[in-house]
Parts: C-alpha cells; structure tokens; sequence
C-alpha cells in the first residue's frame, strides 16, 4: 500500500510517499480501507520533534490519526463492525496509528459507524478534533445549561466543534476568533464574539465559568491570561500544553481550577457525535483537501495558521 513515511525529523520536506506493507488486523482489530485522513496540529508538532514525538520515538514512522473508509476485513472476535461497513476514527492516539495510508489497522472499538449524511472528506475531519472538544467540554469540564464558557481558538478545528457542543448543551458561548471569522462562529452558536488581534479577551470578558484553551502560554500567554477570566471556582481546561507549574500556582492564587488535558479514542462518544452530525446540531468544515502524496503542503498550510474548520488527505480510494 501507499503510505506517506518520515524518515527524520524536520520541515513538510520530509514527508514522502512510499509503499510499504499493508498492515493485517490482530483479533478484536479491524482493516479499514482509508479513503480520507484528517490533519491536525499535532501532525505537524510530532513530525518536527515535538508534539507525540516522544510517544512515537525516532522515525521512521507514519502519522495521522484521523480516518474514515470502509472496513475491509475483521479480525476474530470482532462482532460490532462487517466488512463494508463505512467507519471513521481517530485509533491508537497517542500511539502511531499510520493514518496517512491506503489501509490502517486498530481495534474495531476505536472505530464508529461514519455520519451518513456527511462524505469520508468530511468525516475525516471529525474524530480528533471533535473527540478533543467532546471529551474537553461534556467529560472533563461537565458544561451545565446557562454556564458561560469560553472557547479560545474557536474558529479552528477543535474549537469549531467546542463552540457547538458547548451550544447544544445549552451554555453561552464566548468564542475568539479573527473578526472575519465572527459571523460564521455566530451560526454555529457562538453568543458573543472577540477579536484577539485588536482586543485582549480578559479586557472584555468576566465571570466566565469553563474555559476551553486551545492556545497555550507561548502564544501570548493566552492560559495565563485566561485564569483572570474566570468565576471563583471556574475551570481552565488546558488543551494544547498542559499545566505548568507556573500556571497552577497561578491559578491557586486567583482561586480557579486548571487541568491538563490529552484526547482518548471513544468509538462509543463517535457514534454519539455522529448522531449530532446527522441531526443537523453539529456541522463540519473542511477548509481544504490535498492528495496523500501533497502531505507536505498540507502541513505547510495548517502550520501557517487561520484555518477554518480541517485540512484533510484524500488518497483516491
């Protein structure tokens, strides 16, 4: 099968396309034949040194978490999934998952039946991003009807989908975002709107009770800066870096709460999500498709920054 491998460490430079071998699936495991593959900030941080280097080890490696295609063959014991079944998922995370190829192979309950009214492009988009704001919002955070909830960021792929689960259980919703992207936000549920590169959001907003921060301190301390936002007692769920011990003595001080956060695979929250899709109560954007032998490029625009929405590999399947 075709596969994009990484060999080094480095630039979207170091993004090639190469067969290899087409993984078998173990017992409880499903192959599923990827027709598109999501890209996340996380694929661009692991593929310079960072992000889930650490996790995945020296290259040479796959990356890509986000999938959606058609399983192709199950392993023994699996009973929740057939062959020909449309599924997406983001399996395996933290550990590699090889995403950026014709086939993966994962446990069958990592995997969820995909949204039927959206195609595998759109799908792929889904699974990581949706499970990080899933699992930050309803798990961690528990947001209550009329909490108000602050949501960093909102206009990319984890926040995009924050904005709308924290709207459809009922919270208002402050979203930060670049002024073009505001009437968009708004339509995806967004009760008030901030402008980050005119306006410092702790100028203007207070008594919030969840922040969901998408950010982190190297970007202008934006975790920081969050803490002074918050309600006596309010949460900061921070996403992207962690809690350091600089933030949590911070937020002693002020009285808040703040946890680290890192997503998990959740078949069974996907076939929530994919409820919620179908319905009409969540919609997903894809910015942009490249084909898998154009991972490079795709990396070199997530990491330019001010995606709307997902970037997503096809690979003509």
């Amino acid at each position: 099968m075709r596969a994009v491998v990484q060999d080094a460490f480095g630039g979207p430079e170091v993004l090639r396309l190469k067969e290899v071998a087409r993984p078998k699936p173990l017992p409880t495991e499903v192959l599923v034949r990827v027709h598109a593959a999501g890209v996340n900030p996380v694929d661009w941080k692991t593929r310079a040194g960072s992000g889930m280097a650490g996790v995945l080890g020296q290259p040479p490696f796959v990356l890509g978490w986000d999938v959606s295609g058609v399983v192709e063959a199950v392993g023994f014991g699996v009973t929740t999934l057939a062959v020909g079944d449309e599924v997406y998922g983001m399996p395996w995370f933290p550990r590699s998952a090889g995403g950026y190829a014709e086939y993966v192979a994962a446990p069958a309950r990592q995997f969820a039946r995909k949204p039927a009214s959206v195609d595998h492009v759109h799908a792929a988009a889904v699974p990581l991003a949706a499970l990080t704001a899933w699992q930050a919002v309803v798990d961690t955070a528990q947001v209550q009807r009329g909490q108000r909830v602050l949501i960093t960021a909102a206009a990319g792929g984890v926040g995009h989908f924050a904005v709308q689960f924290a709207r459809h259980l009922g919270a208002h919703v402050v979203a930060t975002a670049s002024a073009a992207r505001h009437p968009w936000l708004k339509e995806l549920g967004a009760d008030e709107t901030v402008d980050y590169s005119t306006t410092r959001f702790e100028d203007v907003i207070r008594d919030v009770d969840v922040v969901i921060e998408l950010v982190g301190d190297t970007h202008d301390g934006s975790s920081t800066r969050s803490l002074k936002v918050l309600r006596p007692g309010g949460l900061l769920v921070a996403v992207p870096e962690g809690v350091s011990p600089e933030l949590a003595q911070a937020a002693e001080a002020a009285g808040v709460r703040v946890t680290p956060f890192l997503v998990e695979p959740d078949g069974a929250a996907l076939t929530t999500i994919a409820g919620l899709i179908d319905a009409g109560e969540v919609a997903v954007e894809v910015e942009q498709t490249f084909p898998l032998d154009q991972a490079g490029a795709a990396h070199a625009r997530g990491e330019a920054g001010r995606t709307r929405g997902k970037l997503v590999l096809t690979t003509a399947n």
